[in-house]
């Protein structure tokens, strides 16, 4: 029966790993697999391993070594999320690792079916709300950044600046990522917020004589 529970465990985080691995994250395939694999095999532990112990003097909690997996699956989560020009990654990734150990858990412990319907779910999450998530209206207040290199010496940032103020869009913050005196470039990163496109106002500023490049990081997408 324990061997069962485990190829369960085993499969079903296998599932979550491939799709994780298709999308190619930092945790794929062997991560899921391994995390889900042994969380079920602690889970068993905890069920099953003192039984040589127990008398009628020992009482033991099954339960405080498996609930040791929610509190030490953190560090791995933790580990996966990082922050980016002040754009956070790995959230969804994380939380497919916390899933994938609760999945686990749950085959281990003999709830075939739920860990059957978690799964089943997590699918449903990311194939039917990933792309529902991209359709949503894109709040005004949820700031987007822009990447700009452009000729120094010009007027050029000022320009930039006019332009996406005349398009009701305001800047949050301004940096200077870096500056080459030999070519006459520099590239900037701009915090913008407004309600309209941001990919078209990236559109419309590539288009100011002097500006090099231009590149959106849109910080409200989802991180998927």
């Amino acid at each position: 029966m324990q061997i069962g529970e485990l190829l369960i465990a085993l499969v079903l985080s296998a599932a979550i790993g491939v799709e994780r691995e298709i999308r190619q994250k930092s945790a794929g395939l062997r991560t899921h697999t391994l995390v889900g694999f042994a969380s079920a095999l602690i889970m068993l532990v905890s069920k099953y391993g003192f039984t040589d112990v127990l008398d009628g003097h020992i009482a033991l909690d099954p339960s405080r070594v498996a609930a040791q997996i929610v509190s030490g699956i953190g560090f791995i989560g933790g580990g996966l999320i990082f922050v980016r020009r002040d754009v956070v990654r790995g959230l969804t990734t994380a939380a497919a690792v916390w899933l994938t150990a609760a999945v686990g858990m749950a085959a281990g412990a003999g709830l075939w079916l739920l860990a059957l319907l978690v799964t089943a779910g997590y699918f449903v999450v990311m194939v039917v709300l990933t792309p529902l998530a991209a359709r949503l209206p894109r709040s005004k207040y949820a700031p987007a950044l822009l990447h700009l290199t452009y000729l120094d010496r010009r007027g050029i940032l000022r320009r930039v600046i006019e332009y996406c103020t005349e398009h009701g869009f305001v800047i949050g913050r301004l940096s200077v990522d870096q500056s080459d005196p030999q070519s006459g470039t520099v590239s900037v990163t701009l915090a913008v917020q407004g309600g309209g496109s941001v990919s078209g106002l990236a559109t419309r500023l590539s288009e100011i004589d002097g500006v090099l490049t231009v590149s959106t990081d849109d910080t409200n997408a989802p991180q998927l």
